[in-house]
């Protein structure tokens, strides 16, 4: 062999040894099922987090101002859609650990929702009021809609809920007004409002059937509820007693009504200004009594399987959370995680559930058969946790 021969030789022999060794360093492709984030709120920063072996697998800086963020997930799970409290949206991907793509589109928004197809994420605004809907996949316009009621007056939008068909629901602040918007046709949507709900809605959920819509009421008591499938029958009260009425203390936090747990046939409701969790019979929507709990609960979350209802509660409780037993219908346990127990997530098939405690710097995992603490996470001041299962839930 020659002496050019040899030394073309030795040159694709060092060519795949060097593919072969960038291919062993390089890590090993991966899945999104079991991704999430969990926002810490002081630093406009994610963690893009995993829930099989309960790590933190990178930060993310630069999503401007977190204090009540909210994320909804591309339908492949790879992407988060962040929703900032200063009007930021902010497109993340989860596999690179980076910012895609960011929009400042108001001034002020307080959520958002991505569309059945996933083809649309809208972000419900209150400077100014109104909903505006981006494209997944650009983060471009595709349409404006202010919220400007029967009466005139230009609403915050709160209770902003994706539903069947492409249509987002959500609720008038100051209005008191409920609107379908129809996206089937993106660049024309279709309005279909619904005047006088009552006083000041303050918040909304979307069963995750996609059946109904709930908006509660801040300037009175009970709920307006709207039939999805029949929604030319227009909005009708239920559970008027729910609401401010009656307290025998004072509000320290308005429970979120996404923080509603339905197991069953029967949903679990923060009770406003009492130490209750009230049950709720989701057929009739009539009360069925209440379970008495260590504090004002904010948010009540069931378990997948329905069996478990976790709750965590206002100041000066919010270091405790409660277990709820669903058959029994009483507390099973008291936990401690930690101070200022802000956010519940389970994973999504309820095995462990994670707790932000916002105080305590840090997120706790917790075995939700053992009720046991199983990991422990550093995160600066982290408040909401969520899980890319939720891509494929309604509501959520």
């Amino acid at each position: 062999m020659s002496v050019k021969a040899v030394l073309a030789a030795r040159t694709v022999l060092s060519f795949l040894a060097l593919l072969a060794l960038a291919a062993c360093a390089a890590p090993p492709p991966r899945g999104t099922g079991d991704l999430g984030v969990v926002v810490e709120r002081s630093d406009g920063r994610l963690l893009v987090v995993e829930s099989t072996r309960n790590t933190r697998l990178a930060e993310i800086d630069g999503l401007g101002d977190l204090s009540h963020a909210s994320v909804v997930f591309s339908r492949d799970e790879r992407f988060a859609f962040v929703f900032g409290r200063d009007g930021g949206l902010t497109k993340v991907d989860l596999l690179e650990g980076r910012i895609a793509k960011r929009v400042m589109q108001s001034g002020n928004s307080i959520g958002g929702a991505i569309s059945q197809d996933g083809s649309l994420v809208a972000v419900a605004n209150y400077t100014p009021g109104g909903v505006r809907v981006f494209d997944t996949e650009t983060l471009d316009l595709v349409a404006n809609i202010p919220a400007i009621g029967a009466d005139g007056v230009r609403s915050k939008v709160i209770g902003l809920e994706d539903g069947p068909g492409n249509v987002f629901v959500f609720s008038l602040y100051e209005s008191g007004e409920i609107w379908l918007a129809d996206l089937g046709e993106r660049a024309r949507p279709k309005i279909t409002r619904y005047p006088g709900i009552g006083s000041l809605p303050y918040d909304g959920l979307i069963t995750e059937d996609g059946h109904t819509y709930l908006a509660g009421l801040f300037g009175e008591d009970g709920i307006a509820m709207l039939d999805l499938w029949h929604p030319e029958a227009g909005v009708r009260r239920i559970l008027d007693h729910y609401g401010k009425g009656e307290q025998p203390l004072p509000v320290y936090k308005m429970p979120h009504l996404e923080g509603w747990a339905v197991a069953g046939d029967v949903a679990f409701l923060p009770a406003i200004g009492r130490h209750e969790v009230l049950m709720v019979d989701t057929r009739s929507w009539t009360s069925l009594g209440a379970i008495p709990v260590a504090g004002q609960p904010v948010f009540a979350m069931a378990r997948p399987d329905g069996r478990q209802v976790w709750v965590n509660f206002a100041l000066p409780d919010n270091g405790k959370v409660q277990v709820i037993d669903v058959p029994q219908r009483r507390v099973a346990a008291t936990l401690e995680p930690g101070k200022a127990i802000l956010h519940m997530e389970f994973t999504p098939r309820g095995e462990r559930v994670w707790l932000s405690a916002r105080d305590s710097d840090k997120v706790v995992v917790y075995d939700t058969a053992s009720l046991k603490p199983v990991a422990e996470l550093p995160a600066k001041k982290p408040s909401g946790i969520f899980f890319t299962a939720r891509a494929h839930r309604i509501g959520l």
